[in-house]
């Protein structure tokens, strides 16, 4: 009989226990082992304290000791090596009822999935598809349609407007140049003659006159 029989005891042919029911028995019997392995450490304890307390005073008993401390930690041994294969075997259990769960979840998704398509095409995906980007399309040419000027100034060429406004930008470049060049806010050149200086002869004849006629004035 194998160590899982002596575990989960002896079944029918063709019958095994669930997945939970094995995990659930692998702990109860880990459980008891550790108990039992807890027990036998303490019997290695009790029985290397009393080898040690008979000495030499009583080899007989000393070594007597010794012997069942032996055996107490061969089977030690024995229960740790099952315990390494009880959590072996349950990690594998519960990697195994994991992925069952989780194949059972992608089956049920995958019928769900399979149930949601069935009313549903390719080519009838495609096809309103199509008839959506077209609708989409012709929305963009009502909305460009809508958006785009009209009336007057809509028939210029855009190109030879920009060309006239180069050339005014031109022309005023060159007049502040030119401006730069010449000096302003000088006066300007009279035109109009001078008057003529009076001769200094005119004038001395003049004070003569004028000597004249204060001394007839003063001899009347």
């Amino acid at each position: 009989m194998s160590l899982f029989e002596k575990i989960f005891g002896s079944k029918k042919k063709g019958e095994a226990p669930s997945p939970q029911e094995a995990i659930q028995r692998l702990r109860e019997v880990q459980e008891m082992l550790t108990k039992k392995s807890d027990f036998l450490e303490k019997k290695v304890e009790h029985e290397l304290a009393t080898a040690k307390k008979a000495g030499t005073k009583n080899k007989r008993v000393a070594l007597a000791a010794l012997k069942r401390k032996k055996r107490y930690e061969k089977q030690l041994q024995q229960i740790d090596g099952t315990l390494s294969t009880i959590e072996f075997q349950t990690e594998a259990l519960e990697n195994a009822n994991t992925n069952t769960e989780v194949l059972k979840v992608m089956r049920t998704a995958g019928q769900a999935l399979k149930g949601a398509h069935q009313n549903l095409d390719v080519d009838q995906v495609h096809d309103i598809m199509d008839d959506l980007a077209e609708q989409h399309e012709i929305a963009n040419e009502v909305s460009e349609a809508i958006s785009a000027p009209v009336g007057f100034g809509h028939d210029y060429d855009e190109d030879e407007l920009n060309e006239e406004l180069e050339a005014l930008e031109e022309e005023e470049l060159v007049s502040q140049i030119v401006g730069i060049d010449e000096p302003t806010g000088l006066p300007s050149v009279p035109t109009s003659s001078l008057p003529a200086a009076r001769t200094t002869t005119t004038a001395a004849a003049e004070e003569d006159d004028e000597m004249a006629e204060l001394n007839a004035w003063a001899a009347a």
